[in-house]
């Protein structure tokens, strides 16, 4: 129990500090919705020092004035998933005539 609390605090800070630095924009699948504004994911602190690298697979559904309507996450390292989750919600599309689903990547880096 004590290790589980240790570890929630750990992902809390990681989410509430971090670096914009080596996070790389994700990107949506060829002949999909064309994005209109991309907002960067946030680097945790914290996975920054544990060099924690990797890519975090989201599915979005957009809804048809454009916005991200829900995320749901497909794969990942747990300290990359919120601040992906977290832009991604933030990323706004081009209008389309029906709601969408479509694949988004992060990908994070440690040092470059």
């Amino acid at each position: 129990m004590k290790w589980t609390r240790i570890v929630l605090a750990g992902v809390a800070a990681a989410t509430l500090s971090g670096s914009a630095a080596f996070a790389r924009q994700g990107t949506a699948e060829q002949g999909k919705r064309k994005v209109k504004t991309r907002v960067s994911a946030v680097y945790p602190d914290l996975a920054r020092r544990m060099n924690v690298t990797g890519k975090v697979k989201i599915e979005i559904v957009i809804a048809p004035d454009g916005r991200v309507k829900s995320a749901r996450v497909i794969g990942g390292h747990p300290l990359l998933i919120r601040p992906s989750v977290l832009a991604v919600k933030e990323w706004k599309f081009f209008p389309a005539a029906a709601e969408t689903t479509q694949m988004v990547e992060f990908e994070f880096r440690g040092t470059e």
